[in-house]
Parts: C-alpha cells; structure tokens; sequence
C-alpha cells in the first residue's frame, strides 16, 4: 500500500508551510506529496493568507525536492486551457526529472470562479473529456510533428506540440463518485482511478464499475493503479485523536466512520479493509498543516505496518 500525502491549501498555507510538508513527506519516506487545486477556501476559516495557484506551488516543489512524486487531486479544468495545462505540466515535469501526475477534474466549486472572474461553463464534463484528449495527444505527438484537434469546445491547429514531459508518460488520475461518465472516462484516459472520501461499500462499487469498464474498452482491469482519499486524524492515544479533531474543527466519531481516525492500530487495520476491496494506495489528507508530529506518528506506526 502506498501511502500518499494531500493538502488543502486554499484552507490557509504559504508556499513556505507547503515546501516544509513537501520536505517533511520526502524525509519520513511517505511516496508523494499532492495538493488540491482551489483559489477560495470552504467552511469557517480564512483561508489566510490566500491561495496558492497548484502548478505553480508543485514548480517550486519540483527544484526543493528529490524523490517523491508530485500531483494535483484534481485540477480543475476550468481553470486552464488544456494547451496551456499541457505545456505546465510538461514543464513541471521536466523540473522534477521526471515525477509530475496529472489529475484532472471537470471543476465543481462555483463559488470561487465567481470571487476571481473565472468562467464557470455548463458543458464541464464534455469540456473535460475534450481536455484529455487535447492534452494526452499533445504530448503524444512524436517529435517534428504536428498536433491538430477540432473539438466542439477546443481547436488546436498546426501545434508543435512542445514542450515534451521527462517522463515517457505522465500518469493521469481521474476520480470521482459518477457512476456512467466517469468509469468511462477512467478506462479511456487515466493511469489511476481515485475515489475522494467514499465508504469501503462505495469504494468497492465503483472500482467495479471502472474495471467494468475498462474491460469493455478492451484494457485489462488491472491495468490501473485503484486508489482513495481519506481525511487523516491519528493520535498515540485518545486525547491526542481527540485533540487533533479539535484542530481540524472535526467529531472523532465522525472522522473514525468516514476516514482513518484513531490510534495507528485502528487505521492499519482500516487502510487494510480498504486494500481488501482493491485500493493499492491512499491519499491521507492531512488538514493541520503545521502539525509535522502527525505525519511522524503516520510514518513510523501507521505507514510502517503497510508497506
């Protein structure tokens, strides 16, 4: 089980707070360090002091950091053309030698498109799937080539088609909990299929649906990494569960029900029934960014009894 970490920093963090997680997930050997792609924050905080833009903040991580990977639980694909995200992302890519994942989400939070002047279209889904195939077929365009497409939302005509990511092939992730559109979308683009903040039963429904899926679209199942995002509270003992879900704002039972909450032996064993029903890796969210004794505990007791 690999064992990622994601942030939430449009609740309120500097590059500074996230370059210090980012080190912090490298030193206690976590595989990744991925962030969300907001500009307004939710719920009762501030958000102080104000976004930071996703691939920008992941550019900065790519020259700070040496081994893990680095990724986006989603873009938003509203925010960006795909010729442009394609080009970022590239870019990014090579900056890191090689370790940038791509998700990509149709965009969802109305709100923060209307605070920063960012149009908000009806057709997301439509425009997302055009998106995939404008930014897969860019970087798959072989070298000398050109890249022209002709979509109901995007034309692209006589592109070079560069720059060209390090990697051969960027690993793209799609998730979500759509039950028809995003299977099908899983088993034409992604690499991974992820689901945010489900249930061991959704979980297992869904990962069905996609495999489902990618064998009719002639793939084999497997040939997708499955994988969750569960919200993170673990503490040596109850007081500290307790005073970690008081920092978040969050109910231990509430958290114990629909994420991994508790001492690192009810999580081990939790993140073991979630393997059970195929998840081979999990995105701990971790909302206190400044609690770094949280990602040790994870690390040595949880991460430990995993691998």
């Amino acid at each position: 089980m690999d064992l990622r970490i994601f942030t939430e920093p449009q609740q309120g963090a500097s590059y500074d707070t996230l370059l210090t997680v980012a080190k912090a997930t490298e030193d206690l050997g976590f595989d990744a360090f991925f962030r969300s792609d907001h500009y307004l924050s939710m719920g009762n905080v501030d958000g102080l002091p104000g976004p930071t833009d996703a691939w920008i903040t992941l550019a900065g991580l790519a020259r700070e950091t040496r081994r893990i990977r680095l990724g986006t639980l989603m873009t938003a694909g509203t925010f960006r053309l795909p010729g442009v995200l394609a080009i970022q992302v590239a870019q990014v890519d090579q900056m890191s030698g090689g370790r940038v994942e791509l998700g990509l989400g149709a965009g969802w939070f109305e709100e923060e498109h209307k605070a920063y002047g960012i149009p908000f279209p009806r057709e997301k889904f439509a425009r997302m799937e055009e998106q995939l195939e404008v930014i897969t077929g860019l970087w798959a365009t072989g070298a000398g080539r050109e890249f022209n497409y002709h979509g109901a939302y995007y034309q692209l005509e006589n592109s070079p088609a560069l720059p060209k990511p390090a990697q051969g092939k960027v690993p793209v992730l799609i998730g979500g909990h759509g039950k028809t559109r995003t299977p099908r979308l899983a088993a034409q683009f992604a690499d991974e299929f992820n689901i945010p903040f489900a249930s061991l039963k959704d979980t297992e429904a869904q990962f069905g649906r996609v495999r489902a899926a990618a064998e009719a679209a002639g793939r084999k199942g497997d040939e997708l990494v499955y994988s969750n995002a569960l919200v993170a509270c673990v503490g040596k003992d109850d007081a500290e569960v307790a005073r970690r879900a008081a920092a978040i704002g969050r109910n231990v039972d509430e958290l114990k029900a629909n994420g991994l909450a508790g001492s690192p032996a009810e999580v081990v064993d939790k993140i073991g029934r979630y393997a059970a029903v195929g998840a081979s890796r999990v995105y701990l969210q971790i909302l206190d960014l400044d609690d770094l004794d949280h990602l040790e505990l994870i690390s040595e007791q949880v991460q430990s009894q995993v691998r």
